[in-house]
Order: structure tokens, then sequence, then C-alpha cells
């Protein structure tokens, strides 16, 4: 780690946040947003839906497992920088082949450390989330200067963060054992455990590119249509929600997570808007509107749909449904189609870091393929 080498975490509204360099020196935009998990860490930075922000941990310790090959989300880290308290001087897990800070650098991640995180989550959770920078080595100039740099950073609200994430060619991840299923997956920031989880159940997964056409996705034969997690504004999507439009139409079973589940509420006439600070962590409540079973879920989200608890409503697809919603601010949690085998829920049910109360999800999907093939 960079022997106290002087950084600052410079806001949009003029606020600073000063600490010392971690990882790469420079600088680096995006917007700041706050991640409640005290687990997991290497899951969000390698996490695509993450591309474009400034991860802040608010979990005061960061990096004591250090780092390893196993634990990745994709190929990469995707963060724009990463903010944290208190970095461990050295890890201690027996899986761990580098430190954080180490993997930092070799990705070319800028981070600060030393940050008043506590002070600082309080500030984006009055304020909202913003546009900030990370500053370090020769990028650290005088406030007034570098706040003019944040400034000419992109918004979250109208980025097309998708097709920079998606695959630039398709793959299939095989069943594990015998193959009951064939999906398609529209990669729109898809997460490895995902097609993981699913070959378990016998799935194969066919994972396409953002830019897939109807054609392409029929060619595959699938069971199935899975739309993933993914970073950016759900109303820049337009060629995903009309993919959408069209698989819904052909009646083929669909599946949806996180920005998934935005983009089937797109296609079904819902509008989004953006969150003040968005719900990213491990300790998420999300209560099931025909149950009233709570699960515990991992999310990462700053757009959500518009929509009520259990509200009913018409689609071009027939009727369909809120289903669940959160308990701390009501947003929509996950939608069912009743007279179309679709549903969607706006959290991760694949979380590698856990929680697993989800996990019966794709379980769900199976199950949905199964009535597809008797149907």
């Amino acid at each position: 780690m960079t022997a106290q080498a002087p950084a600052a975490l410079v806001l949009e509204d003029g606020r600073v946040f000063p600490g010392w360099a971690y990882g790469a020196t420079g600088s680096s935009l995006g917007e700041v947003v706050f991640c409640t998990g005290m687990t997991g860490y290497q899951e969000t930075l390698t996490d695509p839906s993450y591309f474009g922000q400034i991860v802040v941990q608010t979990a005061p310790q960061i990096g004591n497992t250090g780092w390893n090959d196993e634990d990745d989300e994709s190929n990469r880290i995707w963060v724009s920088g990463y903010v944290v308290r208190d970095p461990a001087r050295r890890p201690s897990n027996w899986r761990a082949t580098r430190t954080l800070d180490e993997e930092l650098v070799r990705q070319g991640i800028v981070g600060v450390a030393g940050i008043d995180t506590r002070g600082l989550t309080r500030h984006i959770r009055e304020r909202g989330a913003m546009r900030a920078g990370v500053f370090s080595g020769s990028a650290l100039t005088g406030h007034e200067s570098m706040v003019a740099v944040v400034r000419t950073g992109q918004e979250m609200t109208g980025s097309d963060y998708a097709t920079s994430v998606t695959t630039a060619s398709a793959y299939v991840v095989p069943a594990a054992g015998e193959r009951r299923f064939r999906i398609a997956a529209l990669d729109l920031g898809i997460k490895t455990n995902t097609p993981r989880m699913l070959a378990e159940r016998g799935v194969e997964t066919h994972v396409l590119p953002l830019t897939s056409t109807l054609d392409e996705i029929l060619a595959v034969e699938p069971d199935g249509v899975f739309l993933s997690n993914g970073p950016g504004d759900p109303a820049t999507q337009e060629h995903a929600v009309a993919l959408t439009r069209e698989v819904l139409g052909r009646r083929i079973p669909l599946f949806g997570i996180c920005f998934g589940n935005q983009i089937l509420g797109r296609a079904l006439g819902i509008g989004t808007y953006k969150l003040r600070y968005g719900h990213r962590g491990i300790n998420v409540p999300v209560i099931d509107s025909a149950t009233g079973r709570v699960a515990i879920t991992a999310q990462n989200h700053g757009f959500a749909l518009e929509g009520e608890p259990g509200q009913r409503f018409e689609t071009p697809f027939g009727a369909a449904a809120v289903s669940h919603y959160c308990p701390n601010d009501g947003t929509v949690e996950g939608l069912r189609c009743t007279d179309t085998p679709a549903f969607s829920v706006q959290y991760h049910p694949e979380a590698a870091a856990g929680p697993h109360d989800a996990a019966t999800l794709f379980d769900e999907f199976v199950e949905l393929m199964e009535k597809g093939r008797i149907g």
C-alpha cells in the first residue's frame, strides 16, 4: 500500500473528503454510491452492475481476506473508483493469493483510504448519489479545479452503460450433468454465478450480446430467456425493451433480475425513475406481496420501477402485478405476469457472497420452463 500519500474524494457539490492513496494513483470519475455489505468486496468490485460508479464501503475494515482467483463475478474489476476507511495491512485467508491493494494497482483502479465513510454515507443519504472523483498523485490539485473536473463527468441518468459491459460474442455455459433445459441469457452485465446456479439445475446457458436479435435468440432453440443484471439507466435500453416485447409475444418463459426487472417493466409499459441513493448491499429486506414472506436480499440498483406494492395492471400481454416490494421505502422489487410466462425481481438471487434467501427463484424459472413444455 502506498505509504500515506495524500488523496481525496471530491463531490460535485463541492464537498471534499481527504485521505490517502489506495490502489492505483491518478484520478477517476464516476457516480459515488455506498454499499452496505459486510462481506463480499471482491464480488462487489467485479460486478459489472457497478460500472461507472465510485463505490464506498460502509464496513470500516476492508481487505482482510485479500484477493483470490476464484470469487470474481466477471473477468475484471468494473468500479470507477474505490473508497474505504481502514484497509487491512495484510490479508489473513488461506485462499488469498495477493492483497486487495495489489489487485487494485494491477487493474489500475484509483482508490482512497482513511476516509470518514460514516460521514460520507450520511452525506450521500441526505444529498443523494452524485458525480464524484478520486484524486491522488499529480492529479491532486486545488479544491476548485478538482470540483470543476468532477462536474465534467457523465451523469448516471441517461447513461447507456450496459453496452460497455456486455459480451462481445456469444458463449455457452453447459449444464452440470444431464441437460434438462437450454436458455438464452441476454447479457446486460451478467455475473459469473448466474449461469453457474442455472447449471446446477440442469440448465445450459447461451449468453448472448445485448445487440442480439430475436432470430439469434430463437436460433438457440431456448426453453426460456433470461434478462441479466447490469449498469446504467434502463430508459436507454430501447433495443433490450423491444426484444423483450418480442419474446413476450412468443410466450417464451422469461425471468429477469435487477436491470432485467426494469427492462421487463418497461416492456410491459411501466416507467422507471432514479432513486436518491439506491439500494446496494446484502441486507435489503423484500416482501412477497402474495404471501407476506420476507427475504433478505443482495441488491445493487440506482433506478426503480414505478408502482405500488400489490398493484395489478393491464399490459399488451395481459394482466400483471407488482409481486414484491421493499418495506424500507416501498419501492417495486418484482413483477409477475398472469397471462404470460414471465416474472422478474429487482434483487440478486445469485448473490455469491450471500444471502441465499432468494436462490429458489431459479427453481421457479425451471418450473416455468417445465410448464411451457407441457403447454
